[in-house]
């Protein structure tokens, strides 16, 4: 069986050169052996169960060691020919029997959902101070660095675009 895992480290990084720990994980996943696809917001590392299993906590740690204050993973069964990849989705999703919302790849998606789990509740259903601070962890987190980013917030937030650019505008001031 052949698995894939994908793995991002935080904190992001806007533009420019990629954060040294997001760099250590992605040399530790190759010199594992692992087919590494390197992008800005995290890694993908491809190989058969055993030993890409077995990489992980030197990936992880590789990742703590080049300075990551946080390191999330998912693993999930590499799509073979005729078979596509088993989906993600969030405990919730799972016990509900419903489809996933938030997709692996998408990395905006995941930072949402943290800062949700963070604050205890889903964006739209916070308070104004509440959804100043979710605009603020986001931007901390490198969520604005994303394209689209602005409408996708705005659009979880239950606001509109220009709300979320003052949110962003007072957090600059």
């Amino acid at each position: 069986m052949r698995l894939e895992a994908e793995f991002t480290s935080e904190p992001f990084h806007g533009e420019g050169s990629p954060p040294e720990h997001a760099l250590a994980a992605r040399d530790a996943a190759a010199e594992a052996g692992l087919d590494t696809d390197f992008g800005p917001l995290g890694t993908l590392a491809r190989g058969d169960a055993k030993s890409l299993l077995e990489a992980l906590p030197a990936i992880t740690q590789a990742a703590l060691d080049g300075g990551a204050t946080q390191v999330t993973l998912q693993v999930r069964r590499a799509a073979d020919e005729g078979n596509e990849a088993v989906p993600d989705a969030t405990v919730e999703q799972q016990a509900a029997g419903s489809t996933p919302v938030v997709e692996l790849n998408d990395a905006l998606a995941r930072l949402i959902a943290d800062v949700e789990r963070e604050l205890g509740a889903r964006l739209a259903e916070l308070d104004r101070p509440g959804k100043q601070r979710a605009v603020r962890l986001l931007r901390e987190r490198g969520a604005f660095g994303l394209r689209k980013s602005v409408s996708s917030v705005a659009d979880a937030l239950g606001v509109t675009r220009f709300t979320v650019y003052n949110y962003l505008n007072r957090e600059a001031d």
